[in-house]
């Protein structure tokens, strides 16, 4: 009996070089990404990791170098069946759209939602807006959100044609520490139950630990990439990050059923810190 073949990678680059304002960000990347991974993208502050995003969507050009997504090199292909969750969305004060109304504007066939009733409208909110705790903000306005409410809706806005590859630069920026740990579980849950492809980029290396079941550490090119017990380590992660990384102490769970701090783990032992 033949084995079957390996699936396409679901993102792959070859010699990816990409250049902002005269100088190079993005160095000969080469990496490709398995269906089914949720990838956590790592790296210093200007490693390339949000140019490597947005490279990858086609919104900044390629110097030289190609990639793929989802198995094809054409991005007007592959585009509807990617979701993106950028770092910061300006959508000032101005913007009247209550979050039913916004999110009715992704889907086909609710985006003249202007002749629909609400009920219509909420009849036509897939799961997703449910396992995501959107349903009690739809009657907001979108500016009136905060940062964790926002970032809620722009992933439910990112997964509402239910894409086959997700991008979430950063998500959860602007949150709290109790938040942003919620929304580690909700991503890892939704990258479970869904079967989609997850590539984050974070700086929070404990929450990586605990979700990512790929790394990829970046800084202006692939410096390592594994399993995150083999990645989150003193001694890989000081190629991409330099000499900022230094050993400290986790305890998981010292009391059951409090909130544990920004940094905890399930168990005892060191990790790096990068500072």
């Amino acid at each position: 009996m033949t084995a079957p073949c390996p699936a396409p990678p679901v993102v792959a680059t070859r010699h990816l070089c990409v250049q902002l304002g005269g100088r190079r960000i993005l160095n000969d990347v080469c990496l490709e990404i398995a269906p089914g991974k949720l990838v956590a993208l790592i790296g210093p502050n200007g490693a390339g990791k949000t140019t490597l995003l947005r490279t990858l969507l086609g919104l900044i050009p390629v110097q030289s170098g190609e990639f793929s997504l989802l198995g094809c090199s054409d991005l007007r292909t592959a585009l509807p069946s990617i979701g993106y969750v950028p770092q910061r969305l300006a959508l000032g004060d101005g913007l009247a759209l209550s979050v039913r109304e916004f999110l009715a504007l992704r889907r086909r066939k609710t985006r003249n939602w202007f002749w629909r009733s609400r009920q219509n409208l909420d009849l036509e909110l897939p799961a997703i807006a449910e396992e995501l705790g959107v349903r009690p903000l739809l009657d907001k306005s979108v500016s009136s959100l905060s940062g964790g409410q926002l970032q809620r809706v722009l992933i439910s806005f990112s997964l509402l044609d239910e894409p086959k590859l997700l991008f979430l630069d950063e998500p959860t920026e602007g949150v709290d520490a109790p938040g942003e740990r919620t929304f580690y579980e909700i991503i890892s849950d939704i990258h479970r139950l869904h079967g989609l492809t997850v590539v984050l980029v974070s700086h929070d290396l404990s929450m990586v630990h605990k979700h990512a079941s790929w790394v990829i550490a970046l800084n202006g090119r692939v410096c390592c990439e594994g399993a995150p017990d083999d990645i989150i380590r003193e001694d890989a992660l000081r190629e991409a990050y330099g000499l900022h990384v230094t050993s400290y102490h986790h305890h998981h769970d010292p009391n059951p059923g409090s909130i544990p701090p920004p940094h905890s783990h399930s168990h005892d032992h060191n990790h790096p810190h990068v500072h």
